[in-house]
């Protein structure tokens, strides 16, 4: 008896060894974003962890891809492994089913960019994130119209950014030229990522259009409308910022309209800067935009959020929660606005929204798997 129990033990003991040298995968994307910023990075790391270590929760023709990685290298003097970022983009078979990397050297990239949507799998990769490459054009809504104003579009799935910026030069528009508004960029395909990505524009600077997407350390400024569409898509240390001018700002147009749509902006641990601007609008019945730890200066009108209609006040699902900063203060905000219990909030702000488990990964470093 002795003997059996003294063989046991041996048992669990190498088991326990064994254990010990597993190592321990956070792949649980329910987990509340933490409302500190300091941990933000430490959190985030141990969730979303490189596609070797996470094969079995994610989606299998994206494990695929990503074990097939192309490298193309590009320059804005035209001297890479093709002249243009368009011309790379042509270079890729639709229904490709590998990951294609274009690491864009630092430079100014002038080119109107729209990636189709059989294309996946493809990053824009800035090499030098403290001079990062800026892929520029000045198109407007009176030429191609608003949503095909974009510099960059994007309509396949999985596409990623990071290191990048990406302006569109047109113009602010005066209230007098029809058809002024610019995008900088559309992302209309699904599970898309973008690191460290600067948006530039006025009104209607992002569309982001349809599907599930990730920011992450990114930038975006604008006038009206400047982040507007049917996306479901999470803001995470992200920095909204409303230029300054003569008609107030507006951050966001959720074009959510009814409750059965599975769409909605989510701004967590982000900072809303700049001047005379206003959280959001109803530009559709049921616009769904949360914002959770976000630092708000004085950018922010103390109502906080406008309806296009009076009808919309009994079906919009504008949130807010424990935000902070003089913008932040609820005293005088409209009465449609929810103030989030801990409990729901738990529940909306977390990387499960999106699905991350099944594709979201860490931001892509040239050189490693």
């Amino acid at each position: 008896m002795v003997g059996k129990i003294m063989s046991c033990i041996a048992v669990e003991a190498v088991l326990l060894g064994i254990l010990l040298y597993i190592p321990i995968v956070l792949s649980d994307d329910r987990a509340p974003i933490p409302s500190n910023s300091a941990q933000l990075n430490s959190w985030f790391d141990g969730i979303i962890q490189p596609v070797a270590v996470r094969k079995a929760t994610m989606d299998p023709a994206l494990v695929t891809a990503e074990g097939q990685a192309k490298l193309i290298k590009l320059k804005s003097d035209g001297s890479g492994d093709f002249k243009s970022i368009n011309e790379a983009i042509k270079s890729i078979p639709d229904d490709n089913t590998k990951r294609v990397i274009l690491s864009l050297a630092p430079g100014n990239y002038s080119e109107k960019v729209k990636i189709g949507m059989y294309k996946h799998y493809i990053t824009f990769y800035g090499e030098d994130p403290n001079n990062m490459p800026i892929l520029v054009f000045g198109g407007t809504a009176a030429e191609y119209g608003t949503v095909d104003s974009a510099t960059l579009i994007v309509e396949s799935n999985y596409f990623s950014a990071v290191n990048l910026k990406i302006v569109n030069s047109a113009p602010r528009p005066d209230g007098k030229r029809v058809g002024a508004q610019a995008a900088a960029l559309r992302i209309s395909g699904d599970k898309a990522s973008f690191y460290n990505v600067k948006i530039y524009g006025f009104q209607d600077t992002l569309c982001d259009d349809k599907g599930k997407h990730f920011y992450k350390d990114c930038y975006i400024e604008g006038t009206v409308d400047f982040i507007f569409g049917s996306g479901k898509s999470i803001f995470l240390n992200t920095e909204l910022h409303a230029v300054p001018g003569d008609q107030p700002a507006i951050i966001t147009a959720q074009a959510r309209k009814t409750d059965s749509e599975d769409t909605g902006y989510y701004f967590v641990n982000c900072r809303v800067t700049g001047g005379g601007a206003f959280l959001g609008r109803s530009w559709m019945p049921a616009a769904k935009v949360v914002f959770a730890y976000t630092e708000m200066g004085d950018a922010i009108h103390p109502e906080g959020w406008i309806l296009v209609k009076p009808e919309h006040e009994s079906t919009v699902r504008f949130s807010e929660y424990n935000n902070k900063g003089p913008g932040a203060n609820m005293e005088k905000r409209a009465k449609f606005v929810k103030r989030l219990s801990d409990a729901e909030a738990k529940q909306s702000i977390s990387l499960g929204s999106i699905e991350a488990s099944k594709w979201l990964l860490p931001p892509r470093v040239v050189g490693l798997p």
